[in-house]
Parts: C-alpha cells; structure tokens; sequence
C-alpha cells in the first residue's frame, strides 16, 4: 500500500514542505530510503524500525520504500522520524484512513518510541499555516513555540503509541492554546537595566538616544571604566517594544538555531548579543556545512554590541559591511545560497589606544605608531557605516560622588517612540522602517533643510573632507534629530549636532593615512 505524509525541513530561517512517501509491498524484505538525504536522515531508518517495534507492533517482512520528495531538496535534521514510522504504520493499514489530511507531522523518535523535540518547528509550523494545512503533530517540548502560529491546531504528543491512539480514536485530546498577549505582557514586565543608574555622560547618553531612534550605527570611545559597557548594556531597555510580526521573525531565527529554551517559547525582549574579541568570522556572520544563524543574525531587531572593538580579528569586522548596508547576509554553498537576517542596530565601544589613556599624555605611554597602529585596526570603510562616533569621557571625583538623579529609561523610550511613530507615518508607503533604511532618493525626498542647515553642511563636507556615505549618514542623523525636536524641516541646529557626532571620528582617525 502507498501513503503519503506531509513534514517539513527549515532552508535558512525558512519553512520548507516535504512530502514522505511510503510504499510497503511483497517482495525480498528490505528498508530503502531516496531524497538527497543528509546522514542523520537516512539513519532514520534504524531509529523508526526499533522505535515501532519498542512500541509494540511488529512490522511484517516486507519491502519498505521511502521517498522524500522534491527529490531536489536536500533533508537535514531529525524530524522526519515521526513522519516516516505513521507513513510505514499507514501503508501498513494501522492507521485509520484519511488521517493525514490538512495534517503536517514534525519530531524525532528515541529507540523507546518517545518523541524528540527539535530545532526549526516554528518556521516549518509557519509554512504549512501559509499554506492551508489546519493540523500539525509536534512533540511535546515543541508544543508551546508551534503554537504561536495562527490558524493551525497544534499538538504536542510524548510517544509514537499516543500519537496512533489519537488518529484512531482511542485518545481524546485538545489543541495547545497559548495567549500571546498575556504572554507577551508577563515578560515584557521584566527588569532591564535602567538609564537612572548612569551618571554623568550625558551627552553618551543623548547620542544613544538618537542613535535608538533612527536605528543609527554608534561608536562609543573613550579611557577604560566611563561606563561604555554600562551604557550599552541599557540600549534595549529604550528600544521600543517588538510587534508581534517582528517576534515572530526573530523567534524563527532562534528556533532554527536551537537558541529557545522552555522558559522563552518565544521572543519577545529586543536581543543584545555581544560576542568575545575572539570570536570567529562563521560564528559572527553564520554559515557551517549546513549553514545557521550567527550573532549577527541572532541580534537581529535588537543590540550587536561589540566591545573593544579594536581587538577582534579585522577580517572577521569587515565582514560587517555587507549586512550593515542591506540588513541581512547572504552565504554560498556549492549547490545553493542561504539568506539570514542581519538587521540589528550595531553597537560600538573601544579604547583610544592599547593602554586605554590616548590623549591623556601624562598617562597614555603608547608611542605615536603604536596609536595609529591600532586605531588602523579600524578601516575608513567600516567607519563610513557607524553614523554616530562619541566621546565618554573621564569623570571626576564630583560627578561620581554627587549621584545627581538621572532620566529613566522608561522616560528616554517616550521620546523614541514619539520619533518612530513620526518615521512610520512618514514612510507609510515605504518598505523602510527607520531613517536608517533611507538611499539617496529618499533622502533628497525627505531631508529637506534650512539654508543655514544647508550652509553648514556644505562647509563640513569640504573642512572634513567627507565621503558621500559619510555626507549622507550625517542628513540621516540629522533627520533623526528633528524628529525627536518634533521639527518636519531640518534646521542649522539639528546640522550640527549631527556632524559634533562625527567629531571623535575625526579627532582620532581624522589625520591618519590609510593604505
């Protein structure tokens, strides 16, 4: 007899539909399986065979074949267990007709017949929602992530024998129903670090602020211990709440990388992802000879911070141009390319100099090559793309002992969200979200200006000497400003505090000569 059962595999962050196809016939008895399988799947066979047979049927000596079509379609991952032992059980007239219908089977069976959970059910769920299905089997420890997706019944079974006992009738049982408001309310409650807790650097902190609200790339430098960290650590905490499109996106990701745990079936905090110096360029951009997600990707809609910026390998940050620019990062493979998000807001701190101190003289030893030898590590291209370079300065003994009260975050997130609500409505028919996302065109269309504004700019574009990238990062930045002054006109004002944030990047890398 031949049955077909749907399942799916993941391709990147996406859902892919396959189809098990089971054909149990007379014949010499043997076990085949076709599809351009990866080993963990063809190794199925041995999993599915004990798993039926530990829980308690017996399979008749008989010719099995298995297909995985499209056969084009390279299967990777565990999930195909399941589905293939209820395809043989069908073909072999255990299950009751017409169970399968509308219905997409995800899970991987222990020798004992329990069922697995696995990485990637969230997007496969996903797909087949997208595509009509109204039924999906999922593990039980997946049961509460596949259960976000509208539009689908889910449920979540243990073992291989409840799963028969369901189809056929034996085993009475409701769908998993999350409520994802609620969901999203408790956890959004939780603590983050606050802005309240940071004194002094306030002008670190407003050119946080503008950085947040349009989304900009930022760069903090200053002497070790002025709170670059403590800052950045905060960032999340202003950034306005995830929608639940955007949750959804970002879940997938983590799905697919295995990243979920049982407390946090789904995203719903702004991700702040900062990685070792050390790290290598596979785990910070993604890829494997089965590629997954990266930092880069796994930041996505949140925080990429990068401390000591200086020490990480410089090809390894290089590599960032391309996913700053377009928002995510494409990686080949001989027979395909995969396409990961890479929409994160990238974060920034470094010292001066190796010893920290540059230009304090009295304590910064470093020679003059030894400066310009690891400001160097940072290439003029990468600095074209980090809008916002700012200064942390030293504080003294006044300003840490004073405690003067500080802006809480909650305070700070107002005003950003006042200014992205003034972006969404200006690009409304748009396929941007932030000031950050504008080209050229867009910028000549929404960045109109003063002529003082105009005046300024045009001066600092030839006393700077600088790029088209950095000219139009700096009306980008500007716009920002306006928005958040609540002004639909950028005026002189909002010019120049856009170009003092360019003002550590020329103070430090401004003379230095690039080979």
């Amino acid at each position: 007899m031949y049955c077909r059962v749907d399942c799916g595999t993941t391709d990147g962050i996406d859902g892919v539909l396959i189809g098990v196809e089971a054909d149990v016939s007379d014949g010499l008895p043997m076990f085949d399986m076709v599809g351009l399988l990866a080993s963990e799947v063809r190794e199925a066979k041995e999993r599915v065979k004990i798993a039926i047979k530990n829980s308690g049927i017996m399979i008749p000596p008989k010719r099995i074949t298995i297909n995985l079509a499209p056969a084009d379609v390279r299967k990777s991952g565990s999930g195909f267990d399941l589905p293939i032992a209820l395809a043989i059980l069908s073909s072999l007239g255990i299950m009751m007709p017409g169970w399968n219908e509308n219905t997409i089977v995800i899970g991987e069976l222990g020798l004992n017949g329990s069922v697995k959970g696995i990485n990637g059910v969230l997007p496969v769920v996903y797909e087949a929602a997208k595509q009509g299905f109204k039924r999906a089997i999922v593990p039980k420890a997946n049961e509460i992530e596949a259960a976000f997706v509208q539009g689908i019944d889910v449920f979540g079974f243990e073992r291989l024998t409840d799963v028969i006992d369901f189809f056929n009738g034996r085993l009475a049982k409701e769908a998993c129903y999350v409520d994802v408001e609620e969901y999203f309310n408790e956890r959004i409650a939780g603590h983050r670090e606050d802005f309240c807790d940071v004194y002094g650097q306030d002008n670190v902190k407003r050119a946080v602020e503008v950085a947040v609200a349009g989304m900009h790339n930022i760069l903090i430098i200053g002497p070790p211990g002025t709170g670059k960290t403590m800052i950045a650590k905060r960032i999340p905490g202003i950034m306005p709440s995830l929608s639940f499109d955007e949750s959804m996106r970002l879940t997938r990701i983590y799905s697919v990388a295995g990243k979920l745990d049982e407390n946090e079936q789904m995203k719903v905090a702004r991700p702040f992802r900062a990685p070792h110096h050390t790290i290598t360029t596979t785990a910070l951009t993604g890829g494997g000879v089965y590629p997954s997600p990266g930092e880069i990707s796994l930041a996505s809609k949140g925080v990429l911070f990068l401390d000591e910026l200086a020490e990480f390998n410089k090809d390894t940050i290089e590599i960032l141009r391309q996913p700053l620019e377009d928002g995510y990062i494409n990686i080949a493979r001989l027979n395909k390319s995969y396409r990961f998000d890479a929409d994160f807001m990238l974060v920034c701190a470094m010292n001066p100099c190796k010893c920290g101190y540059y230009p304090d003289r009295l304590r910064c030893r470093c020679t003059t090559g030894q400066i310009n030898k690891y400001l160097g590590r940072i290439s003029r291209p990468l600095l074209d793309r980090i809008d916002i370079c700012v200064e942390a300065m030293a504080m003294d003994y006044e300003h840490i002992s004073a405690k003067k009260s500080s802006e809480t975050s909650a305070d700070i997130k107002q005003r950003i969200e006042r200014a992205r609500a003034v972006q969404k409505e200006r690009f409304s028919k748009k396929d941007i979200l932030y000031n950050n996302d504008m080209n050229e065109n867009d910028i000549a269309l929404y960045c109109a200006m003063e002529n003082e504004a105009k005046d300024l700019i045009n001066t600092a574009y030839e006393k700077y000497k600088l790029t088209a990238r950095s000219y139009h990062r700096i009306l980008k930045v500007a716009r920002t400003i306006a928005d958040l002054d609540g002004k639909k006109i950028i005026g002189q004002q909002h010019i120049g505090e856009a170009i003092c944030y360019r003002g550590a990047d020329n103070k430090y890398w401004g003379n230095m000569q690039y080979g």
